[in-house]
């Protein structure tokens, strides 16, 4: 079946634990975080427009190659290469289960697999990142489903801020950016809701998650058409990428002006369980929002080029301000400062708006 499940939602929602305890079922395959589809959708559409941007004449445009059809194609190579690969999973996985003692993997209820009679015969992905590229991942996967795992802001907030003791990167470097990253997940993740219909998009509350396990797992699996399985619920026995939140930690910073939008918004979804029928005119929404991205990402190159231009310009008449009147160049040092930091800036940095 190609009808993957991703698990969505701001980080530190929970998606990890949900993602292994769907991997506990008979006929779903646990994935690890893949990052790369949502670009991937972004590189299939602009191929697509290049194939047929002449019409008739272009290759795509004279074969008569829907868009539709067009990323089926690739849909259907990443579920068939996905599910073709279990077994090597498996083994990637059982050898760094053995070469990592701590690893949560040796646990029972961290398997892979836990039969070879298993089917398997879908895949669960929990990248929260994958909130921003939901319009997209439709593309590829038609018959793909949602969940947007929903944990409180407050809890959210603290466990970003102390992220980078797990031994990762830092999420966030400010309680200000924590609150932002939240409003960003949970509102995009609020609107595909909204444009594609509670079919689609299952909003599932952390809090049910934790407090009521066995009915909301099988509500869950009721909303996925799959068999209820006890398997599903071992995982919850463990705390796994925990930030390890001390109980008495409270960020408090004057500068946040976010926390009563969030808070209010959390209020909204939390409450108001009422299933959402589907937008013809939101979804046109993130139609637009998709092609805004597909054409930044092919002229990003060209928007650097043109930045790099800019600055050897103003480098330039820097230079001759340097020789026809050195007394004068002390006004300019912070412009200067400025003008590196731009140029720093611009050779790293190529993102898309939304990211």
């Amino acid at each position: 079946m190609n009808k993957p499940i991703f698990i969505v939602g701001s980080p530190r929602s929970g998606t990890s634990i949900l993602t292994w305890c769907l991997g506990q079922h008979s006929n779903i395959l646990v994935q690890e975080e893949s990052d790369w589809l949502g670009r991937f959708a972004l590189d299939v559409e602009a191929a697509y427009q290049s194939g047929t941007h002449r019409g008739e004449r272009s290759q795509l445009g004279s074969l008569g190659v829907q868009r539709p059809e067009f990323f089926n194609c690739f849909g259907d190579a990443i579920n068939n290469l996905i599910l073709q690969h279990r077994y090597e999973r498996r083994r990637i996985a059982l050898e760094e289960a053995m070469a990592t003692p701590a690893s949560d993997l040796r646990l029972p209820a961290f398997q892979t697999e836990r039969s070879d009679s298993d089917p398997k015969g879908r895949w669960v992905d929990g990248t929260p990142e994958y909130s921003f590229y939901i319009c997209g991942l439709r593309k590829l996967f038609p018959g793909a489903v949602f969940i947007h795992l929903l944990r409180d802001v407050k809890s959210v907030v603290r466990s970003m801020l102390k992220f980078k003791q797990t031994g990762g990167p830092a999420l966030v470097e400010n309680e200000q950016q924590a609150y932002d990253y939240w409003l960003r997940t949970v509102r995009a993740c609020f609107k595909a809701e909204r444009a594609y219909g509670s079919r689609v998009v299952y909003r599932m509350l952390y809090c049910d998650l934790v407090g009521d396990s066995a009915r909301t797992l099988r509500l869950l699996l009721d909303f996925l058409q799959e068999p209820y399985e006890p398997a599903c619920l071992e995982p919850l026995q463990h705390r796994i990428n925990s930030s390890n939140v001390p109980p008495d930690f409270t960020p408090v910073d004057p500068q946040t002006g976010q926390e009563v939008e969030a808070r209010q918004l959390e209020a909204e979804l939390m409450n108001d369980r009422t299933p959402v029928p589907p937008s013809g005119a939101i979804a046109a929404e993130l139609e637009a929002e998709f092609e805004k991205r597909v054409h930044h990402n092919q002229n990003v190159n060209k928007y650097h080029r043109r930045a790099l231009r800019k600055i050897a310009a103003l480098e330039k008449q820097l230079e001759q301000l340097r020789c026809e009147s050195p007394g004068r160049l002390k006004p300019w040092q912070r412009w200067m400062h400025r003008r590196q930091h731009l140029f720093k800036s611009v050779r790293s940095e190529r993102i898309s708006p939304q990211e």
